[in-house]
C-alpha cells in the first residue's frame, strides 16, 4: 500500500509540474501577433545582434522582477564581476540577469520545501538535526546551482570560440591583405564565420556595430576581449592596438598570433590525450576487468566445484 502511495504522490507532482508549465509557457511566451509587430516596428541590422537582445513579455518581468530583488544588490551590480560573466557565457539580454536572481530565490526555498513534502509523504524518520542538516544542503545546492549552470555555459562558449578563432584571424589576416581596412574586414568575416561558429560571429557582430557608431578601435577592441574572457584574446587585442598605434603591419601580427593559438590549440589536444589513459583506468578496474574475469574464471571455477571439491571432501 505504501508503494501505491509513493507511485500516486509522484504522478500527481509530476502532472502538476506539466500543467504549470504549460499554463506560464502559454503566459509568458510571446504571440504570432507580438512577433510580427515587433518586426514591423524595430528592424535590426543583424540578425543575431537583435536574437540576443530581444525584450521579454511584460508577465515575466512582473513576476520575476520581485523575486529578483531578494538576491539582487542594484548597487553593487554595475560593479560586479558577474555582469561580466553574462557576457562571457553571450547573455547579453538585460532580463536574463533578473532571471538568474530570481531562480536562485526560488530554488533556494523550494528545493527544501519539496524535500520536506517527500520525507512527510514517505514517513521518513530521522531526527531533528538530520533533517535539519539535510535542509540546509538542499538549499545551499539549490542557491549555487544557477552559478553552476552559469559556469558551464561560460567554459563551453569560451572554448567554442578559443577553437574557432585561428580561422578567423586567418580570414582576417586574408581580407587585410586583399586591401579592406580592418573594420571592413571584421564585418565581412562576422558574416562569413556564422557557418562555423555562431558565437564567433555575434562578438564581430557586436564590435562591428561598436566601431561603426564611433567608437574608438581601441575602446571596441578592448570590450570584444572583455566580452570573450580569454588570455589569448587579451594578448591578440594588445597587439591589434600596439600595430595600430605604432603603423606596423596588421597582416602580420594576424599571422603570427594565428600560428600561436593553433600551436597552443594542438597542445591542448595532446594534453587532453594524455590525461585519457589515467581517466580511464578506474573505469578499467572496476567495470571491464571484473566482467572480464567472471567470463574467464568462472566456468573454470564452477567445474573445480563440481569435480575437485566433492572428491577431496569424500573420506
Amino acid at each position: 500500500m505504501l508503494i501505491i502511495y509513493k507511485i500516486l504522490f509522484v504522478g500527481v507532482i509530476f502532472i502538476l509540474a506539466v500543467t504549470i508549465t504549460y499554463v506560464l509557457l502559454n503566459q509568458w511566451l510571446p504571440t504570432a501577433l507580438d512577433k510580427r509587430m515587433s518586426t514591423l516596428f524595430a528592424p535590426k541590422p543583424f540578425p543575431e545582434v537583435q536574437a540576443i537582445t530581444s525584450p521579454l513579455s511584460k508577465p515575466i518581468k512582473r513576476w520575476i522582477e520581485p523575486l529578483a530583488s531578494a538576491a539582487m544588490n542594484a548597487e553593487t551590480w554595475l560593479t560586479s564581476p558577474l555582469r561580466i560573466r553574462f557576457s562571457n557565457a553571450g547573455l547579453n539580454n538585460p532580463n536574463v540577469v533578473a532571471i538568474y536572481f530570481a531562480s536562485k530565490t526560488l530554488l533556494t526555498f523550494s528545493l527544501p520545501l519539496l524535500f520536506l513534502m517527500a520525507s512527510l509523504v514517505v514517513s521518513w524518520d530521522v531526527n531533528l538535526l538530520t533533517l535539519f542538516a539535510v535542509l540546509l544542503t538542499s538549499s545551499a545546492i539549490g542557491y549555487y546551482l544557477p552559478t553552476a549552470v552559469l559556469s558551464h555555459l561560460v567554459q563551453r562558449r569560451q572554448s567554442e570560440l578559443f577553437h574557432s578563432f585561428p580561422d578567423a584571424l586567418d580570414l582576417l589576416r586574408v581580407c587585410v591583405e586583399a586591401g579592406l581596412g580592418l573594420d571592413a574586414a571584421v564585418e565581412r568575416v562576422g558574416r562569413e564565420i556564422q557557418i562555423e561558429s555562431e558565437a564567433l560571429a555575434q562578438e564581430f557582430s557586436l564590435l562591428g556595430l561598436e566601431l561603426r557608431a564611433g567608437a574608438a578601435r581601441s575602446d571596441a577592441l578592448r570590450n570584444l576581449a572583455l566580452r570573450i574572457g580569454l588570455e589569448d584574446i587579451d594578448a591578440l587585442v594588445s597587439m591589434l592596438i600596439q600595430a595600430d598605434r605604432f603603423g606596423t603591419s596588421v597582416a602580420e601580427s594576424l599571422k603570427v598570433h594565428s600560428e600561436s593559438l593553433r600551436t597552443k590549440r594542438r597542445l591542448v589536444a595532446e594534453e587532453a590525450a594524455a590525461k585519457l589513459p589515467v581517466k580511464i583506468l578506474m573505469p578499467l578496474i572496476f567495470c571491464v576487468f571484473p566482467a572480464l574475469l567472471t567470463v574467464l574464471l568462472g566456468p573454470a571455477i564452477i567445474n573445480i566445484s563440481q569435480i575437485l571439491l566433492p572428491k577431496l571432501a569424500a573420506p
